[in-house]
């Protein structure tokens, strides 16, 4: 690890709702301060599905002033339902992770890369791993999850002004019988995934 000038967490949220983005976060902190930011101004931080939205927004604001002092850095990249329905969700996913690199713009020489789940980041950085709940037990992951999530859930709740029909401010796109009663009697919009939907309305 000390070969490596930065650390980047790497997760996505938005995979599965039948509405709106998948939304990525990539988060880097220098290898000196990691230990320093994650047991002092990050700790408590976890998985961003088991905080409270209040939890969630203090870690946000804390990233935002940490990345303002420049001791951490973070990019984020939505990739919209229409580039899901034309290339599928793992290429959407797979473009939003190297737009958060180059956004970040560090050399893939001087990086390691955690990611959760089942994300890879492009070839040439060539020291990334995989890990399964990362987003539980690799707390730069976590943030990178807290980040996400609190970014995409405030663009739903900006989109829901524009379609008011479907309670996109209460479920964020996600399929809840709400969603796909409302789905039902207005049909789709332009934030839904065709793909996401096509069996649903099958039925």
């Amino acid at each position: 690890m000390a070969a490596h000038s930065y650390v980047i967490g790497i997760d996505e949220v938005g995979r599965g709702p039948l509405a709106g983005p998948v939304t990525l976060c990539a988060c880097a902190v220098s290898a000196q301060t990691l230990a320093r930011v994650f047991s002092h101004d990050m700790r408590g931080i976890k998985d961003s599905k088991k905080l409270t939205p209040a939890a969630r927004e203090i870690f946000f604001a804390m990233a935002k002033r940490l990345r303002r002092e420049k001791k951490i850095n973070y990019a984020v990249s939505h990739v919209s339902a229409s580039v899901i329905d034309r290339k599928g969700i793992a290429q959407a996913i797979a473009i939003a992770i190297a737009r958060c690199l180059q956004k970040l713009n560090i050399s893939p020489h001087h990086v390691h890369i955690f990611l959760d789940g089942s994300l890879r980041a492009p070839q040439k950085f060539t020291h990334q791993k995989t890990i399964i709940g990362g987003d539980q037990s690799v707390p730069i992951i976590s943030l990178a999850s807290v980040i996400a999530k609190v970014t995409r859930d405030r663009k739903m709740t900006r989109l829901a002004k524009q379609f008011p029909h479907y309670g996109l401010e209460v479920h964020k796109g996600y399929g809840t019988l709400v969603h796909r009663r409302a789905i039902q009697k207005y049909g789709l919009s332009a934030l839904h995934r065709r793909t996401f939907c096509q069996k649903f309305l099958d039925k």
